[in-house]
Parts: structure tokens; C-alpha cells; sequence
């Protein structure tokens, strides 16, 4: 992920270059202000929640204790713990709850930061130092001053240009509402599979740390897997004789679960894993090892 942060201090800002425990304000007492000194407080606006920008917006405030942070999160989750959504399909993690880290509630209890969940940045104004800022369940704009600006955006899943990515059943899973959507069409996958005596048969394309995760969880439901990689290995970003001893693993532990080479040898992704149907050509567009495509069907 990257974040871009402008960092600017106003004079008079009390801005210690120490850091405490982290995600626990600092009880040092502040510096005095020199006499007919006014304090000016900073202004922190944080876009994006999450890795990025909570992580940000928690080191601003042992960085300053005095100043105004404001965090816009385009989403209903400004924390949650990226690397136990397969975990909570496959029904490791059974309380949802466990994998929300921080709400907004607990960042201004524990550290006084002003969390907006549902807040889409839809514009920025260098000049007046000012965001525009769209309420996505009412549809209200607003604008928003900030004195220092940081971008945290994140990113979204690459779409597969495939005919038919868009039908039901085919999912990416990078979020807690992705997380939801899979586990509820799975839970109703498994039952009408076990109504017909059989297990559900899943894809899983792309054999990067998320897909492996994730294939590893869907067995753990009952499920058939298959993984499909564009490369000539699972688990791409490591050495092959790293990943060879997982993919003999994926083998042996369940007959339910195979792996689907490549036709053609293929040049490795620099990011990662690189997914595609094993009905498509072996040079279709990559897909990001970070984001996962599973398709489900009864």
C-alpha cells in the first residue's frame, strides 16, 4: 500500500519527536509555550482507514498531542484484520467480531481521533487546503479543512477482462463486506450440495498467500477445490523449492483439492501470484496475489 503524507507543523505546535507504547497517548507533560505565544492546533485529515491510514493517523497523535485528526473512511470498517477474512469463511475465526481491531468509538476513546466511516473523498483543493467529502448513505457533500493531508486510499481487486466475471457466484474477496457476501453464498453452497449427497465444487484462481489461505479453508468446510495460478508454481513470490513442498502438501492432506498448472510456460508476475480460468489463455491479465477470485457453485 502507499501512502503519501504532507506533513506540515504550524508554529507553536508542541510536537515531540519521542513516541510511547503504541496506540496509547503519551502522559509526558507539554512543553510551556513561551509567554504571548498562542498555541496553534494542527488540523490532520487522514483518507482511508484501515493498514494505511489508522497506522497514520495512531503516529500523528504521539507525534501531537494537540491536534485535530480526522479520519474519512470510505467503507463501514476502519480496522479490521485483512489476513482473517478466509479464516472466518472456513470457520476457524467463528466470532465475526474478533476480526474488527479498532471502530471508530474505541480510536477516539483511546487516542481522541474523529473516525467518519461512510465518508467517500470524491475531491481535493490543494490551494484552500480543503476535501470534498460525500456522504454515502445520504448522498450530502461537505468540504473539510485540513492544515496536513495524508492519501491512504488503498486499492481495489484488478478485474479479470473475462466474459462472464461479473455473474453470480464469481467473487473477489478483499474487504468485510467481500468476507460476508462469500461466506453466505458458501454456507447455502455446502447445504444444497449435502441435500444432493455430494460436496460443493469452488475455484480458487490465483495461488498467492491470500488464495492459499483461502483454498485451505474451503476444504476445511467440506468443500472441492481447485486453484488455478498462471504461473508454473503456487505461492509465485517464493522460491520454487519453497514452494514446492505446499503444493506437495495441498496434494496429499485432501484429495479434495488440485492444482490447475499452466498450459505454456509464463513469466512471473512482479507482483505476485497470476491468476486465469484454465478455459482462457495462459497470458491473460494478471490478478494482484492480494486479492482473491472464488467461484462457488452448487
Amino acid at each position: 500500500m502507499r501512502v503519501l503524507m504532507v506533513v506540515a507543523r504550524a508554529p507553536g505546535t508542541f510536537a515531540p519527536d519521542w513516541a510511547d507504547t503504541p496506540g496509547v497517548p503519551s502522559n509526558r507533560s507539554r512543553e510551556p509555550l513561551r509567554p504571548g505565544c498562542k498555541e496553534i492546533v494542527m488540523k490532520i485529515v487522514v483518507v482511508g482507514g484501515v493498514a494505511g491510514g489508522a497506522s497514520v493517523a495512531a503516529r500523528a497523535r504521539r507525534l501531537d498531542e494537540s491536534a485535530e485528526i480526522v479520519v474519512l473512511e470510505r467503507g463501514d470498517y476502519v480496522s479490521f484484520a485483512n489476513c482473517g477474512l478466509p479464516y472466518h469463511i472456513g470457520g476457524v475465526i467463528t466470532d465475526r467480531s474478533r476480526l474488527l481491531l479498532q471502530t471508530p468509538e474505541s480510536l477516539h476513546e483511546s487516542l481522541d481521533i474523529d473516525v467518519r466511516v461512510g465518508q467517500d473523498v470524491i475531491a481535493l483543493d490543494r490551494a484552500a487546503k480543503t476535501v470534498t467529502v460525500r456522504d454515502v448513505a445520504t448522498g450530502r457533500e461537505y468540504t473539510e479543512a485540513y492544515d496536513s493531508l495524508a492519501l491512504c486510499q488503498g486499492a481495489d481487486p484488478l478485474q479479470l477482462p473475462l466474459p462472464g466475471i461479473d455473474l453470480p457466484g464469481i467473487y473477489t474477496l478483499r474487504n468485510v463486506a467481500d468476507m460476508d457476501m462469500i461466506k453466505s453464498r458458501l454456507d447455502d453452497a455446502l447445504a444444497a450440495a449435502a441435500a444432493k449427497g455430494r460436496a460443493a465444487k469452488t475455484v480458487v484462481i490465483g495461488a498467492g498467500y491470500i488464495g492459499i489461505e483461502m483454498a485451505e479453508n474451503l476444504i476445511h468446510r467440506g468443500a472441492e477445490v481447485t486453484i488455478v495460478e498462471l504461473a508454473d508454481q503456487i505461492l509465485p513470490p517464493l522460491d520454487k523449492d519453497v514452494s514446492i513442498p505446499v503444493e506437495q502438501h495441498a496434494r496429499g492432506a485432501a484429495s479434495s483439492c488440485s492444482w490447475v498448472p499452466p498450459r505454456q510456460p509464463s513469466h512471473r508476475h512482479p507482483m505476485g501470484c497470476c491468476g486465469s480460468s484454465s478455459t482462457t489463455a495462459s497470458r491473460s491479465r494478471p490478478t494482484s496475489w492480494s486479492c482473491l477470485r472464488a467461484f462457488v457453485r452448487t
